[in-house]
């Protein structure tokens, strides 16, 4: 089971990211992928199992919001450091979709230095590079205290980890 980073603590991940093509267990929380959502939602939308989504970070989320509301989780990617396009991702999910579950960072760019940022952005999980330590990635909410810009801590009933 690997760490991550939820509500400012270090936890293990109570989901399993399932590979598409891999069985699914009978009951659960599961991740599977959007091609595999779309293409086995009637399978996986039944009994026991809790579904979130890893969704891929050109998936226009405004036009798939019927499918996205309802889940438990949504995983946004961070393939690198130059594709910042889960940051709008999240931001127009948790800002104008008023999407209460969780929203997990994952991929390559989540770091350290990154996850301030992530966080004023609406996600709230954080699936943490292997290289990177938890315990001082979780401190590094601590680092900055102000926020010149609005974002979704700071503005009246849009907190990130609040649903």
């Amino acid at each position: 089971m690997s760490l991550l980073i939820r509500d400012g603590a270090v936890l293990s991940d109570d989901w399993l990211l399932l590979a598409d093509g891999e069985a699914p267990p009978k009951t659960g929380k599961l991740i599977v992928s959007w091609d595999r959502w779309n293409a086995e939602r009637t399978d996986l939308d039944l009994g026991a199992l809790e579904v979130g989504l890893l969704l891929p970070n050109t998936l226009d989320v405004t036009a798939a919001l019927g499918d996205l509301l309802g889940r438990p989780l949504l995983a946004l990617s961070f393939p690198s450091f130059s594709d910042g396009r889960a940051y709008s991702q999240a931001t127009l999910l948790r800002r104008r979709h008023h999407y209460a579950g969780e929203l997990r960072a994952t991929g390559q760019a989540v770091v350290r230095d990154q996850l301030q940022q992530m966080r004023t952005c609406g996600f709230d999980t954080f699936l943490l590079r292997n290289d990177q330590n938890p315990e001082l990635c979780a401190k590094s909410f601590h680092d900055l205290t102000v926020a010149y810009q609005p974002n979704l801590l700071n503005i009246s009933g849009l907190r990130p980890g609040k649903h």
